[in-house]
């Protein structure tokens, strides 16, 4: 009977983490981009994750995001903006720096090489 209760009470807890993992509200860090008219940048830590996952830009002034892997996961070893066209290797414990065309406003996705980690871009 204690058995019984014990995997019953493992499992609920088990689907409440998976529901709150998929379908829960989760904080996003949203950080502005430091800067003057000529470049802003952002630095980026990969680390089973990014962070911040939002990026606000100033539109039209050149725009540089440095993506920082610290996460061994081969998940994280790319960075994929589909509306710009980049998918940029982001090696190991190394900063690599990704342009962003700031010219048109809007709301750009970025993900993981396999889609399961995202970021956004929000141009204003």
């Amino acid at each position: 009977m204690i058995t019984k209760a014990l995997v019953l009470i493992i499992g609920l807890a088990a689907i409440g983490f998976i529901l709150w993992w998929f379908f829960g509200k989760h904080t996003t860090a949203t950080v502005t981009a430091d800067g003057d008219a000529d470049l802003q940048q952002v630095d980026i830590e990969v680390n089973g994750g990014y962070s911040p996952e939002q990026v606000v830009l100033k539109q039209g002034v050149p725009a540089v995001l440095n993506f920082t892997r610290k996460d061994a996961s081969g998940c994280l070893d790319h960075v994929v903006f589909s509306d710009f066209g980049i998918n940029q290797e982001l090696p190991q414990n190394q900063t690599q720096t990704v342009t962003i065309d700031t010219s048109k406003a809007g709301e750009y996705q970025w993900a993981c090489g396999m889609d399961m980690f995202h970021g956004k871009v929000i141009i204003k």
